[in-house]
């Protein structure tokens, strides 16, 4: 089996409602993903030959991924009022409504789920909330 890796990051804010703790409240991170493809078998074709993928393909594909949350404010839907989801927008700020809520270990599942969209054998999504500390997803 043939493991390639390629990461990214994204810079975002999010809160989690209904938590009691500092994380209750907006704050940023700087997001880490981390992204394991697997094969068995290697192209054979001249412009691939000895490659699953070329990594600047699994990059860039990872890479529209996290652009579309760099500087967002991610918020789990549901969870603010519908007048400051208004006041937010009047403002211009950038808002990603996402059907989860924004935990890493959610986070490492999104992930996952997007680059096999892209038709890759995935092994396993890390993402890492802090430089410490990291949640995975891989499906057995």
């Amino acid at each position: 089996m043939y493991i390639l890796k390629t990461e990214q990051s994204f810079d975002s804010a999010h809160f989690l409602s209904g938590y009691e703790g500092k994380c209750a409240n907006i704050h940023g991170h700087r997001w880490r993903v981390i992204i394991e493809v697997k094969t068995e078998q290697l192209a054979k074709d001249q412009q691939l030959r000895g490659m699953y993928v070329d990594f600047s393909t699994l990059k860039a594909d990872l890479l529209k991924e996290t652009e579309k949350l760099d500087h967002a404010l991610i918020v789990e839907e549901g969870s603010l009022k519908e007048k400051t989801i208004e006041a937010l927008k009047e403002e211009n700020f950038k808002m990603i409504m996402v059907d989860f809520r924004p935990t890493a270990e959610n986070f490492s599942k999104y992930f996952y789920d997007k680059m096999k969209l892209y038709g890759y054998h995935v092994k396993c999504a890390t993402v890492y909330e802090t430089p410490k500390n990291s949640a995975g997803y891989y499906e057995e």
